[in-house]
């Protein structure tokens, strides 16, 4: 009697465990898949923006060019430098490879410097949520 039994409480264990990866396995799918969501809507938004930004850019540099010839004076023309700066932050976001280099870049920090990505404190714990949750409840009477 006691084998079966403890021989069917080894087979809901593992049923258990087979489910619990499975749940396991379908959040971080939905995690990742939120995450490739949030980065094209981030690379859409920036293309959109770099359309309407690249106008703005090029109407100015026509403008403030035609200013300085006319006027004969190039300082009309230095507000271009920093719009130059914008615009190509922008384009190098939406077309470039600057999600490439940011990547590749906090793998290095993963790798090599993972001590900079320490909480202060150190991590949360359950007990330190706990503290908190009955510091700041108004209806929580301790005995």
């Amino acid at each position: 009697m006691g084998f079966a039994l403890s021989k069917a409480m080894k087979d809901r264990l593992k049923e258990q465990q087979e489910f619990m990866r499975l749940q396991l396995e379908r959040q971080l799918l939905l995690q990742n898949l939120m995450r490739e969501r949030q980065t094209a809507m981030q690379i859409a938004w920036t293309r959109e923006f770099l359309k309407y930004f690249g106008t703005f850019f090029g109407l100015t540099a026509v403008v403030l060019t035609t200013g300085a010839i006319k006027r004969k004076n190039p300082a009309v023309l230095l507000p271009i430098l920093p719009l130059s700066f914008v615009f190509s932050y922008h384009y190098d976001m939406g077309y470039g490879t600057l999600l490439q280099r940011i990547k590749g870049e906090a793998e290095n920090i993963l790798d090599t410097e993972s001590t900079v990505l320490e909480l202060p404190k150190g991590p949360l714990t359950f007990e330190d949520l706990e503290k908190i949750r009955v510091s700041q409840s108004k209806f929580f009477i301790e005995k």
